[in-house]
């Protein structure tokens, strides 16, 4: 019958998530970010033997790249 249908969820894809969702996607882009470039400075490190200096270069712009993400996807509520 038409009235037994479930409603489907208005959220689109390009859409901010709503709640602790929105918690969840700001850690893990800060995390992601963290770990890929932290991991990308290391390679770096090992190549050049530079003794950390490059991983801990990585982390930090791992981080803003976090920030910045964070900022673009989910600072502007609309």
């Amino acid at each position: 019958m038409a009235g037994d249908q479930t409603p489907r969820p208005s959220g689109g894809p390009d859409e901010p998530p709503t709640g602790a969702g929105q918690g969840w996607t700001a850690l893990s882009y800060l995390i992601a970010g963290m770990l890929v470039w932290g991991f990308i400075g290391w390679l770096v490190d090992q190549w050049l033997d530079t003794g950390g200096i490059a991983t801990g270069i990585g982390v930090v712009l791992g981080m803003a790249g976090g920030i910045v993400l964070v900022v673009r996807r989910l600072g502007t509520p609309t």
